[in-house]
């Protein structure tokens, strides 16, 4: 996630310099022809084009950000659940029969939202699951293919197993099993938002008008700004083209960018609580990287 107070041209001009290097040499064609044509092209609406070609792309642009931030609430949800379920294991298990298991479902949580973390981003899982539990201990959950998953349902039978050692009763039991609840609502939540793309049309509509637009932009430009075609027509085309990048960027909040949610940061967040919950010292806080904060 960029965290710079305001965005810099550079990094946008990074994204989107391909088409925009094509339509500033279809701008130098269209206004080398007007001069040596003998006869004129008729002028367009673009006015009337603009206007509604600005509706389109605001109206996906709206829909990509309410993924992007239905994604920050669902991370922001797990980081309140990952306190709740290590708060409930160190007050409901008593000590020192249970250290060993308030310390498992812990560190258990903290390799869960990890394992979570790479399975959106379809990173490898093996190597931070293992940072944090053994490897017989993690073994069950690797192979499964949902493996945060597979942890998840471990961490819910080893409170069984304390309710049936006799370590909390029914209650403190079900008062841990809504949170497990809640987690695994959140991280449906966000394999939805994952694996759903935006509707097909969406996609194409937009990128087709706005490219459509910009073809069409110079030959509607030249008369009125004649040689300043090529800058008038890429600076209007470099915004058009620059919106409809701002979707494609937050459309999917897990995608591994710059424009994402910053899930290494939110896990690093939930390791520093959790850890601090029984005791550990703790790493630091992730901090920003050029303005980018992972």
């Amino acid at each position: 996630m960029i965290v710079d107070a305001t965005p810099r041209l550079k990094r946008i001009v990074a994204e989107v310099w391909k088409p925009l290097l094509g339509l500033f040499v279809w701008d130098c064609i269209v206004t080398v022809t007007y001069f040596l044509l003998p006869f004129k092209a008729p002028s367009l609406p673009l006015t009337l084009f603009g206007s509604a070609l600005a509706l389109f792309l605001g109206f996906r642009d709206n829909s990509a950000y309410q993924r992007w931030w239905e994604g920050r609430i669902l991370w922001g949800a797990m980081i309140n659940a990952s306190r709740n379920l290590a708060r409930g294991a160190r007050n409901f298990l008593p000590d020192p029969e249970a250290h060993d298991l308030k310390r498992t479902i812990v560190l258990r949580q903290i390799a869960y939202v990890n394992a979570l973390r790479c399975q959106l981003r379809k990173h490898p899982r093996d190597e931070v699951v293992l940072k944090f539990l053994s490897q017989g201990e993690a073994s069950p959950s690797l192979a499964r293919v949902n493996t945060a998953n597979g942890i998840l349902d471990g961490t819910g039978r080893r409170i069984d197993e304390a309710r049936r050692q006799g370590w909390i009763d029914t209650i403190q039991q079900t008062s841990l099993e809504s949170v497990l609840i809640d987690i695994a609502n959140a991280q449906g939540g966000m394999e939805r938002i994952k694996n759903t793309p935006l509707p097909n049309q969406y996609r194409f509509f937009p990128n087709f008008f706005t490219k459509l637009f910009c073809v069409l932009l110079p030959i509607g430009l030249v008369e009125t700004l004649g040689f300043a075609t090529p800058i008038g027509s890429t600076i209007a085309g470099l915004m058009f083209l620059a919106v409809l990048q701002i979707g494609d960027d937050l459309v999917d909040p897990f995608a591994d960018t710059i424009h994402d949610v910053p899930l290494n940061a939110m896990c690093r967040t939930i390791e520093i609580d959790l850890l601090e919950s029984i005791g550990d010292t703790p790493p630091e806080p992730l901090t920003p990287e050029k303005g980018v904060l992972w």
